[in-house]
């Protein structure tokens, strides 16, 4: 730095600060010569961007006092969180008047007369220099423009570089600082072009085009990015330029162009003060990542009220500090002018909603205070009706009801009383159906398994892994906006939410894991406007039901343990003829074959009961073996019955006997079990399988032994042993018909 003398008052960092871009000053020989601090450029301590020589100080400023205190940067900062629905507070002025309205306080406009009126004495009219056309006003509903001439582009005042910073900013130059503080001051965002770069038709005039970008079209935003549009992104168009429609110098309401950027060679600025569709401006900035300051406010929504009266204070601020001057008057193209709501406010009506008596006059106050237009149905004097026109700042007040909660908040919500709600009393009930669905909650928890509640969405590729067959009128709903690739469709099935939580368990050390989901999934079809919606039961078990311990160790699950479950859990909701049926790898390619089964009612499907197959393991990244389950709950619940069959206590003894028959190994024990039940007649009590044994010695192969406990009974007599052997051989004959069986000695 050469700009100093001796007897120089500069700010100094000393050894242990960090400085606003992260530097820590230590100590170190620069040259020979040991530095224990940095004499430091006001771009240096994050005050502008001026970097040519260390920044002076006034000679009077105090030795040894902290640099924010002397410069009254010590100040306090609120960071506030403003909701979408409330743009108007994403400003100073905005700010000061929610504040102003709650406090009863009245606040100041700023001013919007810098120097000099709207324009210097004998400048150039701004249509002389600059004409405007909007092709489509639903993108862009306003449209100001202004000229500023003979403009110096340096450093920005202390003053405005101090309140650009303060307000989260960073200071660049003199005019982009103005256009950032009108920003923060008054919400309305703001675009400096350099007029010299744009193209001037045979009149002298540049020419500014709205419209649509065309698809594939090509554009370098200030950034240096080049950046491929669509038709869904609206441009600022040089409208001379040559090639067609003219050259994009802008990307509505997010960035500028590299073409038209204000330079330290700039000398004329155009000056833009619009508003842009809100929609419009969301997708662009989310489809380019392309996120402003400028386009988080036109997101929300700009008042095009004000474009033009905000562009004037913009335009005299930067004549002001650059040396420019402002041309007379302001191209502005307006197509349809907004016109605010006028809405009636029925005092009774908001009192009977909010539960207290608020005095009229000081509603009417309220409203005032917040901007509205108030007045009585036939103008000022009012009874109980209020006739009220929002102001046009406020877009979120367009019905009665936003009022009266405007009104309340301000008014105070804590000085409604607590009252007890009216109305007659009634004596609730839940549904047949609400009752056997918490019987079936209790049983499924009594059972070990834990409740979950997963989001409703899928990815993609769930099916894809799962390879679960859907009919054509069962395909997936697709999500107009989802939050991610991963869930950009409505579910089908349960289980590949499941599977997921059972992954994250296990690889956070959680070994046992057994979970269940009731809940929705959902299909959508050609021609139908809803998606179909049905509710679903699912369940996964991995590991087993408890930890090792010092005198036993823990068996891990399997097929039996789901359907040992299932039974125990059915049970409570009595339903009759429970049985599972054999599943075959083509029709549950998800299961693993031989470990899968349907699950039962009579003849009523009500889901699939199996181990997942460890190739679908290996896609989910879960530990094999999986137990799952998945029934249909309507179908359930619609199988379920009021209360068990009951029958009184026996009063004659039974008789029991032991059955073991040799089959092969391709007749199930159901189908033994139901000839037997079928031959045994009224007086077979029950049949229990109690034993399975193969042994291709012993039996011979494609073999097995199944053996029954048979208990035979009469509810009106002792059975003799004759009884019970005539009928024992008449059911034998008829299991080695049906089944081919040898009887086992």
């Amino acid at each position: 730095a050469q700009n100093f003398v001796a007897g120089d008052k500069v700010p100094v960092a000393l050894v242990g600060a960090t400085l606003p871009d992260g530097a820590q000053i230590k100590k170190a020989k620069l040259r020979g010569v040991e530095s224990r601090g940095m004499n430091c450029s006001a771009r240096e301590l994050g005050l502008g961007s001026d970097h040519a020589g260390l920044l002076i100080l006034h000679p009077d400023s105090p030795v040894g006092l902290p640099i924010a205190q002397h410069l009254g940067l010590a100040d306090s900062i609120l960071d506030l969180e403003i909701t979408p629905n409330r743009p108007d507070c994403m400003s100073m002025l905005g700010i000061a008047r929610e504040v102003g309205a709650i406090y009863d306080k009245p606040y100041e406009l700023p001013a919007l007369e810098v120097s000099g009126g709207d324009a210097a004495e004998g400048a150039t009219a701004v249509d002389s220099l600059v004409r405007v056309s909007i092709d489509d006003p639903i993108r862009c509903p306003r449209y100001t423009a202004r000229v500023i001439t003979g403009v110096k582009i340096g450093p920005s005042p202390d003053w405005l570089v101090e309140r650009v910073q303060a307000a989260g900013g960073r200071s660049i130059n003199n005019i982009v600082d103005v256009s950032n503080y009108i920003m923060y001051e008054v919400g309305q965002p703001l675009h400096a072009f350099d007029l010299d770069t744009l193209a001037k038709d045979n009149q002298g005039r540049a020419h500014i085009v709205i419209r649509a970008a065309g698809d594939g079209e090509h554009f370098t935003t200030l950034d240096g990015v080049k950046r491929v549009l669509d038709s869904d992104i609206t441009c600022i168009v040089d409208g001379n330029a040559s090639g067609g429609q003219g050259a994009t110098v802008a990307l509505a309401g997010v960035m500028g162009g590299l073409e038209s950027e204000v330079t330290e060679a700039t000398v004329n600025i155009l000056l833009e003060s619009a508003t842009f569709s809100g929609a419009h401006t969301s997708r662009t900035s989310r489809k380019l990542q392309l996120f402003s300051e400028a386009s988080q406010r036109y997101e929300r929504g700009v008042d095009a009220a004000t474009c033009a009266d905000f562009s004037l204070r913009a335009a005299q601020l930067m004549a002001a500090v650059s040396g420019g001057v402002v041309c007379a008057g302001v191209v502005d193209v307006w197509p349809e002018p907004a016109v605010q709501p006028q809405l009636t406010f029925r005092i009774p009506r908001f009192q009977q909603f909010i539960g207290a008596e608020v005095p009229p006059l000081e509603i009417a106050a309220i409203l005032q205070r917040l901007g509205c237009v108030v007045g009585g149905p036939d103008g000022d004097a009012f009874t109980d009706e209020l006739s009220v026109v929002p102001p046009s700042y406020r877009p979120d007040l367009d019905r009665e009801i936003d009022l009266y909660e405007e009104v309340l908040r301000v008014w105070g919500m804590e000085r409604v009383p607590s009252t007890l709600p009216g109305g007659r009393q009634r004596i609730g009930e839940q549904t047949p159906e609400q009752l056997d669905l918490l019987r079936l909650n209790r049983a499924l928890r009594a059972c070990g398994l834990n409740e979950t509640m997963t989001y409703a969405f899928a990815a993609p590729s769930d099916n894809e892994i799962l390879q679960m067959p859907f009919a054509a009128h069962q395909q997936p709903v697709e999500l107009i906006n989802p939050m991610n690739s991963e869930q950009s469709q409505l579910r089908r099935s349960i289980l590949p939410v499941l599977l997921r939580s059972l992954a994250y368990n296990q690889r956070r050390g959680i070994a046992n894991v057994q979970l269940y989901e009731t809940g929705a999934v959902f299909f959508a079809g050609e021609g139908r406007k809803l998606p179909k919606e049905r509710q679903l039961l699912s369940a996964v078990l991995a590991g087993s039901w408890q930890d090792k311990g010092w005198n036993s160790l823990p068996e891990t699950l399997d097929f039996f343990d789901g359907k040992g479950l299932l039974e125990t859990a059915l049970r409570e909701l009595n339903i009759s003829k429970l049985r599972f049926r054999p599943l075959d790898g083509q029709s549950a390619p998800w299961l693993q074959p031989g470990r899968a089964a349907e699950v039962l009612a009579g003849s009523q499907q009500l889901g699939w009961l199996g181990e997942i197959h460890p190739r679908v393991c290996e896609l989910f990244a879960v530990q094999a073996p999986v137990v799952a389950f998945e029934l249909e709950l309507k179908t359930l619940l619609a199988a379920a019955a009021p209360a068990r069959p009951s029958r009184d206590i026996p009063q004659f003894p039974a008789v029991q006997l032991d059955l073991a028959v040799v089959v092969d190994v391709g007749i199930s024990a159901e189908k033994l079990q139901q000839v037997i039940t079928s031959a045994g007649g009224s007086l077979l009590e029950e049949a229990r399988l109690f034993d399975v044994f193969e042994d291709a010695d012993k039996l011979g192969a494609g073999r097995k032994s199944l053996a029954f406990a048979l208990t035979y009974r009469a509810e009106d007599r002792t059975l003799t042993l004759d009884e019970v052997e005539k009928l024992h051989s008449k059911m034998l004959s008829k299991i080695k018909g049906a089944t081919g069986a040898e009887i086992r000695v």
